[in-house]
This record gives C-alpha cells, sequence and structure tokens, in this order.
C-alpha cells in the first residue's frame, strides 16, 4: 500500500508538473524580472536619469501638489481626469497627466503626462515611450497578445497545477533535508536531479508563498460563484461595497470651481500627520460631480493597498474611505496580495525575493531537462526517439534559451529603437516576442546538442551587449552608475553581466561535455576492435 501511494504520488508529480512546466517557467521568469519592475522602468527612461532622490521627499509633498494644481487647472480645466504620480523611494520623478478626448474606436482616453524634477519643478525631456519593468509585470499573468480573462484563468489553473506538483514533491522526498545538500556531478539524470531538488528544497517556503497567494489573487476568476450567488449584481457590487472609493461619479455638464486641494490635503494631515501620500486622482475636473482620490502609500506594512479617501470635488467633504478598517477576510485578501507582489520589500527582501525566483526558475527548468535526460538515457542504440520526447527537448530549448535571450533583445531595442517611433513602446515588446519566435524556428528545424551551446553563447553575447549598448547611447555607464550611487542603474547592467558570464560558463560546459563524450566514443571502439581482431 505503502509503495503503491509512492508511485501514485511521483507519476502525479511528475506529469502535473511537466504538462505546464514551459508555461510556468515563463509565469516565474517574468514574476521574478517584476520584483524590479519599477527599477526595469527607470533604465528604461534614461531622460530621467539625473534626478535625484529628495532628502526630505514626503515633506515636499504638499507643495508639489499645489503647483501640480496649478498646472493642471491652466493646461486641461476640462479633463475628465487627471493623475498625480508622487516621487517614491523607488522612483524619484514627479509626474502627471490629463486625459485628452477620446477618439472612436479607442477603448480607453489617452493620457499626456508631463514629467518634473521635483527638487526643482523642473520640466524634464519627454521620456521615450516605453513599457519598462510594467512589461514583465503584465506578462506574468496576462501573457500578453491574449485576451485578457482568458489569460488569467490559464495562469490560475497552471498555478494549482504547481500547487500539486510542491504538495507531491514533499510526499515524495523521503530524505528532503538531505537533498538539500547532495549534489553529484557529471552523473547525467542523476546530477539534473540533484539540481532539481537543490532548488526546490533551498526555496520550498519561497516557493509555496508565491504559488499559494499567486492564486489567492486571482480567487475571483477561479470561484465567482459565491459572489454571484450574495450579490445582485455580481463581482462588480462586491467589489463597489468593498471599495467604496471606486463609485464613480457619472460625468456632468454643470461647470462647478473645485475645492481648493490644500482643504483636502488639511483633512488628510489631520488624519495622518506623516501621511506619504503615493497618487492624487481628480475625476470630472471643475463639474458638479468632481471627485478627488487620495491614495497613502503602505509603508513596510503587510498590504497592498495603503489607506485611500475620496472627496467631494467641489465642498471638499469626504465622501468614502478604505483601508483603515478592513474586515478579517479583505485584510487576508490585501496581505496575500501584498506578499506575492513585493512591493512592501525593502532592498535587501527584495533580492531575497528575486534569487528565491531564480531557484524557481532553476527548479522548473531542471525538471524538464531531467524528464528529457532520463528518456534519451533509456533509448537503445537503435531506437529513435519518439515524437513526445523531441517534443519536449523543442520546448525545454525553446523556452529555456528563448525567454532570457528576448528578454535581451527588449533592452537593446529600447536604446536602438528611434525615439520618434510611431508605438514605440508596442515595438519594443514586438522585439521581444520575433526574436524568442526566431529561436523555436531554430529548434523546430533540428534539434542537437550545439544548439544549446550556440544559444548559450548568443544569450551571453546579448547580455553583456545590453550593456556595453546602453554606455553607447547615454551619458551613463555602469561604472559611472557605481560612483554616483545610482544603484537602480547599476544593478541592472550588473544583473545582465553576471547572467552574461552564467550563459558563457554554460557553454564552456555543454563543449566539455561533448569533448568528453567524443573522447570516449574512439577508446570503445578500440576495444570491439581488439576483441574481434
Amino acid at each position: 500500500m505503502k509503495e503503491s501511494f509512492f508511485r501514485s504520488m511521483t507519476w502525479l508529480h511528475t506529469w502535473v508538473g511537466l504538462l505546464v512546466c514551459w508555461l510556468l517557467f515563463l509565469i516565474f521568469f517574468a514574476g521574478t524580472i517584476s520584483f524590479f519592475k519599477d527599477e526595469i522602468t527607470i533604465w528604461a527612461k534614461p531622460e530621467t536619469h539625473n534626478v535625484q532622490h529628495q532628502a526630505q521627499r514626503v515633506q515636499s509633498q504638499a507643495e508639489q501638489i499645489n503647483y501640480v494644481f496649478a498646472q493642471l487647472q491652466q493646461q486641461a480645466p476640462n479633463s475628465l481626469s487627471w493623475r498625480i504620480n508622487l516621487p517614491e523611494p523607488r522612483n524619484p520623478v514627479l509626474s502627471y497627466g490629463f486625459a485628452e478626448p477620446k477618439q472612436p474606436g479607442q477603448r480607453r482616453a489617452p493620457f499626456n503626462y508631463t514629467h518634473l524634477d521635483p527638487n526643482t519643478l523642473e520640466q524634464l525631456p519627454e521620456p521615450r515611450e516605453t513599457k519598462g519593468g510594467n512589461f514583465f509585470y503584465r506578462l506574468h499573468f496576462d501573457l500578453h497578445y491574449i485576451d485578457v480573462f482568458t489569460a488569467r484563468i490559464i495562469v490560475c489553473l497552471a498555478s494549482l497545477f504547481m500547487l500539486v506538483a510542491l504538495i507531491t514533491g514533499i510526499v515524495i522526498h523521503k530524505r528532503i533535508f538531505k537533498d538539500m545538500f547532495s549534489f553529484r556531478a557529471n552523473k547525467g539524470s542523476r546530477s539534473w536531479l540533484d539540481a532539481h531538488n537543490v532548488s526546490s528544497v533551498l526555496a520550498l517556503p519561497f516557493h509555496i508563498m508565491i504559488t499559494y497567494t499567486g492564486i489567492i489573487t486571482l480567487i475571483f476568476m477561479l470561484f465567482p460563484y459565491p459572489a454571484e450567488t450574495v450579490y445582485e449584481n455580481g463581482l462588480r457590487q462586491m467589489f463597489d461595497e468593498a471599495l467604496p472609493i471606486n463609485k464613480r461619479a457619472k460625468p456632468s455638464e454643470e461647470q462647478r470651481p473645485m475645492v481648493a486641494i490644500k482643504d483636502v490635503l488639511d483633512q488628510i494631515y489631520t488624519k495622518s500627520p506623516n501621511a506619504d501620500i503615493s497618487y492624487v486622482f481628480v475625476r470630472n475636473a471643475n463639474t458638479a460631480t468632481s471627485q478627488i482620490v487620495v491614495y497613502l502609500a503602505t509603508g513596510k506594512e503587510v498590504v497592498d493597498n495603503g489607506p485611500r479617501y475620496l472627496f467631494n470635488g467641489v465642498t471638499g467633504e469626504l465622501e468614502a474611505s478604505s483601508g483603515e478598517d478592513w474586515s478579517a477576510s479583505a485584510q487576508f485578501y490585501d496581505s496575500m496580495t501584498a506578499l506575492h507582489s513585493g512591493r512592501l520589500a525593502e532592498p535587501l527582501l527584495r533580492w531575497l525575493y528575486f534569487f528565491c525566483g531564480v531557484a524557481g526558475c532553476a527548479m522548473i527548468a531542471t525538471g524538464c531537462i531531467m524528464w528529457a535526460k532520463r528518456l534519451r538515457e533509456r533509448l537503445k542504440a537503435e531506437q529513435k526517439p519518439s515524437f513526445g520526447l523531441k517534443l519536449v527537448e523543442s520546448l525545454n530549448l525553446i523556452t529555456l534559451m528563448g525567454l532570457p535571450l528576448a528578454t535581451s533583445a527588449f533592452f537593446i531595442a529600447n536604446r536602438l529603437l528611434p525615439l520618434e517611433l510611431a508605438g514605440r513602446a508596442d515595438k519594443e515588446i514586438l522585439v521581444f516576442f520575433l526574436t524568442w519566435l526566431a529561436v523555436a524556428l531554430s529548434a523546430v528545424s533540428s534539434i542537437e546538442k550545439r544548439h544549446w551551446r550556440y544559444n548559450a553563447w548568443l544569450n551571453a553575447i546579448a547580455c553583456f551587449l545590453v550593456p556595453v549598448v546602453n554606455a553607447l547611447t547615454t551619458d551613463g555607464n555602469w561604472i559611472t552608475y557605481l560612483l554616483t550611487n545610482q544603484w537602480a542603474l547599476f544593478g541592472v547592467d550588473s544583473a545582465f553581466i553576471c547572467a552574461g558570464v552564467l550563459f558563457l560558463l554554460q557553454s564552456k560546459k555543454i563543449a566539455s561535455h561533448k569533448a568528453v563524450i567524443n573522447k570516449a566514443k574512439p577508446s570503445k571502439n578500440r576495444v570491439l576492435k581488439e576483441q574481434q581482431g
């Protein structure tokens, strides 16, 4: 009975992992990069690299909001929406924007943004159009090019498979703590199994946390039925009641002057003298139904959303708030979202998130490679590989080598595409997917060991090119970032340099492994000739 149980768990672990391992690698890969999405976005906009962080950032917010409100009143007094993004610890730039009139066929009105140096309130050069780190953030749960609802259902199901694989993996590991320190090199599939075990066990709490919280963040996609049963209008009504600040007033043609923003800020500072404001939104500016929404930062609290306040834009009366008196269920949901996104993390914890995410990528990669290696080792000399084995090997090469190469291409495109190019942000993304497609076509044409080596060389070259191209096209480089303490920019360049070194080592390892195999073959032939002679 015991052996039968472990065999069943092993079978389940193998197949729930293999069926979605390539999608899970994409989710983990893009999600891991997303822990530094703000830093990547800063890197992707070199026009803002000279902006210095404010020493008294929080204390300057009231002055900045008053100044921006005056600018918006002059530039777009009748816009349906204003947005003010205040400087944050990870983003020193002050920006504001207003919605332009929506054109026929447009789903959302385009925003016209202005970027300011918060230290001088002087306008900065218009940053290049780019999605930056937000592309990877959205990719890891929206999958791009796919309908959002469908993509998130797919991601939810893949996450459930991942959770089952983790639980069954714990069950079948009889020596889980010993496996943490066991690695036998140059042992074929045995070495890949050891690498799979080590990468799994070392970051196991993180793997379980990130998978479980990922499911929780999209739980209403999987289980909308309780809300559909309790509320007449389903999920929409539930969220409206849970977050009354999201209730939008209908646009009005009646013109009414807005309350002075100072009166709104005074109410905020009365409630919280040291309030750290993240965003300010205005709806239906200068009309009878205008609204002002103020978002406070979460700080170091394990919550995804800080306190938020909705004010009547004409009278300045506080109409609704959220984030102060959460119910137990709402607090749990918000905390799970915060744990998953890692936005609460300070630099050291964020790097821990990142390296645990890398371990997750290694766990998935070694698992799918190990499966293919085992099947290869079981083939007889005259036996041809099956279609399933060829498919798995192709998908391994496409995913494990194609995604990093496409990522490097995305960063290089950010520097080389013309600044005036229409739809520039979408073109950067197109370069990402075209590069990935090129690797896919190469892998489908033929799967040989040399393709892994060639792709390792390509990835190494592409990774080294990122900081080189950056240095040639901007005023800064890896060394100046270090000397001027621009740690976000230094970190991005350093990550590519480290990745390039790892791919270079991988290419050498693959080549030496092939040399050993070729060296072994003549000795076997020699033995056979001696036996025949």
